[in-house]
């Protein structure tokens, strides 16, 4: 399948506006090829089902469309954090080429070639981001990604129901290996889908991020497709609840009122203001400036096993900050490194699950500010451009808005960064970038009509 899919994209290409067939090779890998495989070449870095959509729809737009791609956000800002999340891993070879003890043996140190490998993946991880600035930062596109997100949900649910009733079992039938811990599954006298996704967790994010677009149709759509639209939302409803997580159900309860019923600015605001919880969370964290212990009551009022795994995360989180903060700035690298084990027998004691605390503990302060600055840039921009008065954004625009600083939350319990979520990112910079444009445009236009009205000429 890794090996066919460049044939599919490229067939996409041929068939689909540029826009539709990006959304659909980064998406479409997500949900078909087989997770935790790779392809393991020499000198390049291994080929799995993240790095290889951007890489080939890379190819495909420079050989085959012969289009330019620019590589360089407008804002400097953007362009700096860039340049320290690609070059960010050197900072953290040079500082860790000690080995580590655990028990009576030893974690390798950092060597220069994991420098060289890091900055490598680090450029291709982002390369999502790149293509969908070019061609989906427009309402247009936003809108593509919105049907796209519905029409994926409901060609999943098949598949999620089939693992939700017989245990996840699909990726063992087709591809010969069950991708995670099977116990992982097994909740509340069910299962979990897993289907073709590195754990339940991210199936259940990707049900949430399609009910949420069916929100958005609901919502925008004409009257008389609503009876259908209304279906749609209640089935992807279902198929969410199928999914056994808490944590996307509450996910859920918030969207849907925000989504139905808020003005566009106001939901462009508060996925600003997600975006600064993002950003900012590990030194909340840091300074016990976050509320945890009422969430974990909170948790614990609809189930004592749930309340129980809330606080295994948090005891977890705070071990490992105690331990990044040893190598403060650049982080401990590769190898697990990053972990704590057992001083006698060498055991590991930790698990690391949100993306905050693993990318914090690989790289630092470094790592974290640039990839996660990447990330919340865009709902920064958008909002400063929604404020500044480029007027209410698209509702399309917003929409995916919401669902990407969802996405963000969701990156602190749990590692669901996924092409896709750069995807996301890249869509919605693209838009900031042409509001502020146009923005800058009008403001040329009114110092143009003001200057020759002094003049005392008749503007027409």
């Amino acid at each position: 399948m890794l090996a066919v899919w460049p044939l599919v994209m490229l067939l996409l290409f041929r068939r689909l506006p540029a826009d539709r067939a990006l959304i659909w090779s980064v998406l479409g890998g997500y949900m078909v090829l087989p997770p935790a495989i790779a392809f393991n070449l020499p000198v390049v870095p291994d080929i799995t089902k993240d790095s290889l959509p951007g890489l080939v729809a890379l190819a495909i737009v420079l050989f085959v469309l012969k289009d330019r791609l620019s590589f360089w956000p407008e804002s400097w800002l953007g362009r700096g954090l860039i340049v320290l999340f690609v070059l960010s891993p050197f900072g953290t070879v040079l500082t860790n080429p000690e080995p580590v003890p655990i028990g009576p043996g030893m974690l390798q140190g950092m060597r220069l070639y994991d420098s060289v490998a890091a900055v490598t993946n680090q450029m291709i991880e982002i390369l999502p981001l790149f293509l969908a600035r070019r061609y989906l930062g427009t309402p247009e596109g936003m809108r593509a990604i919105l049907v796209a997100l519905v029409a994926a949900g409901l060609a999943y649910s098949l598949p999620m129901m089939i693992e939700a009733r017989l245990s996840p079992q699909l990726n063992v039938w087709i591809y010969g290996y069950f991708q995670h811990d099977f116990f992982q599954t097994i909740r509340n006298g069910g299962f979990r889908p897993v289907v073709f996704m590195p754990h339940g967790l991210w199936v259940a994010f990707f049900a949430l991020m399609a009910f949420a677009a069916a929100l958005v149709f609901l919502r925008l759509g004409p009257v008389a497709a609503r009876p259908r639209q209304f279906a749609t939302v209640l089935y992807l409803g279902v198929m969410l609840a199928l999914c056994k997580s808490m944590g996307v159900l509450i996910d859920a309860a918030v969207l849907l009122p925000l989504i139905l019923f808020a003005p566009r600015r106001w939901q462009v605001y508060v996925a600003f203001v997600l975006a600064l919880v993002v950003i900012t969370y590990p030194a909340l964290r840091g300074l016990h400036l976050l509320p945890l212990d009422e969430v974990t009551n909170f948790a614990r009022g609809f189930s004592a096993d749930r309340a129980g795994s809330f606080q295994f995360r948090l005891n977890n989180e705070e071990a490992l900050l105690v331990h990044a903060a040893e190598k403060p700035w650049f982080g401990w690298g590769g190898y697990g490194r990053n972990l704590l084990y057992d001083p006698l027998t060498g055991a590991r004691l930790s698990i690391a699950d949100g993306a905050w605390i693993i990318t914090l503990g690989l790289y630092g302060w470094a790592g974290y500010v640039a990839q996660f600055g990447l990330l919340v840039l865009p709902l920064l921009l958008l909002g400063r451009e929604v404020w500044r008065g480029a007027g209410p954004a698209s509702p399309w625009v917003a929409g995916v808005a919401l669902i990407f600083a969802a996405n963000l939350i969701d990156l602190l319990p749990n590692g669901t960064l996924v092409p896709f979520t750069w995807l996301l990112a890249g869509a919605i910079l693209g838009q900031a970038e042409l509001l502020s444009r146009q923005r800058a445009l009008r403001r040329q236009r009114d110092i143009a009509t003001h200057w020759q009205a002094g003049q005392g000429r008749t503007v027409i």
